[in-house]
C-alpha cells in the first residue's frame, strides 16, 4: 500500500486559485480527489487513469478544476480556478492498485490508499 501526501491547501478569496499535490511513495494507477466538509459525506471531485489520457469530474467543479500527473513523480495535481465559498472543505487524494473505468472511480470503496486531507478555505 502506498503512503500518500496531499500539499497546497490554504485560505483563498472566492475567484481565486489553488493547486493541490499528491505525492505517492510508489507507482499508483487511478488516482482521485475527494472533498469533504464539515457535516457531510466526503464526495468525489475528480479522477485519472494511470496514463493521465482519462479523466472525470463532479459536475459541481466541471471547467474549474484540473486533475493532471507526473508518473515519474509519482505525483497527482489538482488545480482549482474560480473557487467558491462552497468549495470549502478538506480535499483528500487516493489511489488505486488497479486502473478504474468510468463509474467506478467515483466510488470511494474502489480506492486502496487514501492521504490525511489538505484544508482549502475559500472566502467570501
Amino acid at each position: 500500500q502506498v503512503q500518500l501526501v496531499e500539499s497546497g491547501g490554504g485560505l483563498v478569496q472566492a475567484g481565486g486559485s489553488l493547486r493541490l499535490s499528491c505525492a505517492a511513495s510508489g507507482r499508483t494507477f487511478s488516482s482521485g480527489w475527494f472533498r469533504q466538509a464539515p457535516g457531510k459525506e466526503r464526495e468525489f471531485v475528480a479522477a485519472i487513469s494511470l496514463s493521465g489520457n482519462s479523466t472525470n469530474y463532479a459536475d459541481s467543479v466541471k471547467g474549474r478544476f484540473t486533475i493532471s500527473r507526473d508518473n515519474a513523480k509519482n505525483t497527482v495535481y489538482l488545480q482549482m480556478n474560480s473557487l467558491k465559498t462552497e468549495d470549502t472543505s478538506v480535499y483528500y487524494c487516493a489511489a488505486a492498485t488497479r486502473n478504474l473505468n468510468f463509474g467506478a472511480a467515483l466510488r470511494r470503496i474502489m480506492y486502496d490508499s487514501w492521504g490525511q486531507g489538505t484544508q482549502v478555505t475559500v472566502s467570501s
